[in-house]
C-alpha cells in the first residue's frame, strides 16, 4: 500500500474523521491489524481562515504548496487535501508536486452518477457555494448543481463558529434541514455535504434527500489510490 500524504487541520475536527475513515477502510479491505501508512500535516487553521476571508487565495495556495512538497519529500506517494473549500487553490498547491492528487469532488461525482442522480444540491462554506471551482468540476462530470436560495452567511457561520469547534446544535441542524428541503422542492435529487464538517450535523437519517458525505467518499478514494 502506498503512503498517503494528507493536508489537514482545516478544521482538525474533520481531519480526525478523515484519519478514522481512512484507517477503517484500509482495515476493511486488507483485514487483520492493517492500517494505512499515512503522513498527516495538520496546519493552523486560523491564519488560513483569515486568508480565506480576505480573498488572499494565491498566498494560501503557496502556503499549501510548501506543505504538499514537504509531504512528498517525506515519502508520501498519494496526496489528499482534507477540505473542500481549499480545493479552490489546488492548481497553485500542486505546482512542482509529482505525486498523484485525489480531488475531493471526483469520488463525490462518481458516487452520485453511479446511483443514478444527475441533479444535486450543494452545501458548503460560502466560498464553495458561491465560487465556481467546485460546481464547475461537478458539471464537467455531467451533474446539474444547485445551491440553497438562502443567506449563505448563516450556513457559513454554522460551519466556522460551531462545527469547526466541535459544537453540534439541533437548531443549526434545523437550518440545514430547511435548506435541503427547499432544494428538494426545486428538483434536487440528492445533496452533497460539500464541507468536511457538515457530516457532523447532517446524514441520511436527518435529511429529506440522500446525503453524500465528501469526507467519507474522499477517504475511500484515497485508500483506492493507495492500494491501486
Amino acid at each position: 500500500m502506498k503512503t498517503i500524504g494528507l493536508i489537514g487541520g482545516m478544521s482538525w475536527e474533520s481531519s480526525a474523521h478523515y484519519y478514522a475513515a481512512i484507517n477503517r477502510e484500509t482495515a476493511r479491505r486488507l483485514g487483520g491489524l492493517h492500517s494505512a501508512p499515512l503522513i498527516l500535516h495538520s496546519v493552523d487553521f486560523a491564519p488560513v481562515a483569515a486568508l480565506q476571508s480576505e480573498g488572499r487565495w494565491e498566498e494560501a495556495g503557496q502556503q499549501l504548496n510548501a506543505v504538499a512538497r514537504s509531504l512528498e519529500a517525506a515519502g508520501a506517494q498519494v496526496l489528499g487535501l482534507a477540505t473542500n473549500t481549499m480545493h479552490v487553490v489546488a492548481g497553485v498547491m500542486l505546482a512542482g508536486v509529482d505525486i498523484p492528487f485525489v480531488h475531493i469532488a471526483d469520488p463525490t461525482a462518481a458516487a452520485l452518477l453511479a446511483d443514478g442522480f444527475d441533479t444535486v444540491g450543494l452545501l458548503g462554506t460560502r466560498f464553495t457555494m458561491e465560487m465556481d471551482f467546485y460546481k464547475a468540476r461537478l458539471r464537467e462530470r455531467g451533474l446539474t448543481v444547485m445551491v440553497p436560495e438562502v443567506d449563505h452567511t448563516n450556513l457559513n457561520g454554522i460551519i466556522y463558529d460551531e462545527l469547526c469547534k466541535g459544537i453540534v446544535r439541533d437548531e443549526s441542524r434545523e437550518v440545514y434541514q430547511a435548506a435541503i428541503d427547499r432544494m428538494a422542492a426545486r428538483g434536487a435529487q440528492a445533496v452533497i455535504l460539500g464541507c468536511t464538517e457538515i457530516g457532523m450535523l447532517i446524514d441520511d437519517s436527518t435529511s429529506s434527500l440522500p446525503t453524500y458525505d465528501t469526507t467519507q467518499l474522499h477517504a475511500e478514494a484515497l485508500v483506492d489510490a493507495a492500494l491501486g
